[in-house]
């Protein structure tokens, strides 16, 4: 049966708490054709997320610079609303928004204790994509 439309409007009009987390992990995944940005607390609960689709590019300027600082903005803002100002950044992945996300989380002002690159290499796994001839 169907539940009444006041009880599924006060479950949507419920605000998230704020957590107070002053310290926490930016995880950057930048592919070729988009850049997520995720940051969690130390235990990897998720805080705060962005990403350039999410901020409103749509096909090939997702995968811009541009899009990536958009999108670590409105995450690092998101974040700080829940008391975080420490990071450390996590960054994953061959695609143009690496440097510029890091650069955005920094502007908004977070103290980055650390950058890693996690990307994951193959110890000569699967066969790779084709090269491309433009």
């Amino acid at each position: 049966m169907a539940k009444p439309a006041a009880a599924t409007a006060n479950a949507r009009l419920r605000r998230r708490e704020r957590k107070n987390i002053t310290s926490g992990v930016a995880h950057v995944n930048s592919s070729f054709n988009n850049t997520v940005i995720t940051i969690t607390d130390a235990q990897g609960n998720a805080i705060a997320w962005s990403s350039a689709g999410g901020m409103g590019f749509k096909g090939s300027r997702k995968s811009t610079p541009y899009a990536a600082q958009m999108a670590a903005e409105d995450a690092g803002r998101k974040a700080q609303e829940h008391g975080m100002r420490v990071l450390e950044i996590n960054v994953k992945g061959p695609g143009s928004g690496r440097e510029s996300a890091l650069r955005a989380l920094q502007s908004v002002g977070f103290q980055i204790t650390s950058i890693r690159d996690v990307t994951p290499i193959p110890h000569n796994g699967v066969r790779p994509r084709k090269k491309r001839r433009v």
